[in-house]
């Protein structure tokens, strides 16, 4: 990760950096994907950017193709992790009144079970 791309107290920026160890169930130039630590389901991931974006009211026009690059990776670990053929969701939370908890564009990735609209 180039450092001016990245925010020294992001935590995702920390696992992209390798500072805090975890599993990388995908990555490439752009985008890791690994699990969430407080799953609410039984498959939930998360789909991140390598460069630090607060949120998605937050991407410039220069960004734009890295959602096309989170789906990629996504429509792959979904079929990696058994998914696919069931269904499974994908959801991004943009501000602190959707949700967004990490100050960092991600998507939720949540499957391998019936998802109604609770989660």
């Amino acid at each position: 990760m180039n450092p001016e791309q990245r925010d020294k107290d992001c935590i995702f920026c920390k696992i992209i950096a390798g500072e805090i160890p975890t599993e990388l169930l995908y990555q490439d130039e752009d985008v890791v994907v690994f699990r969430d630590i407080n799953p609410l389901t039984p498959v939930h991931l998360l789909v991140v950017t390598k460069k630090h974006i607060p949120s998605l009211a937050d991407m410039s026009e220069e960004d734009t193709p890295l959602i096309g690059k989170m789906i990629r990776a996504v429509k792959q670990v979904a079929r990696e992790q058994g998914i696919a053929e069931k269904g499974y969701r994908v959801t991004i939370n943009s501000g602190a009144d959707a949700g967004q908890i990490v100050p960092h564009l991600h998507m939720h990735l949540m499957g391998g079970r019936h998802l109604d609209w609770k989660h």
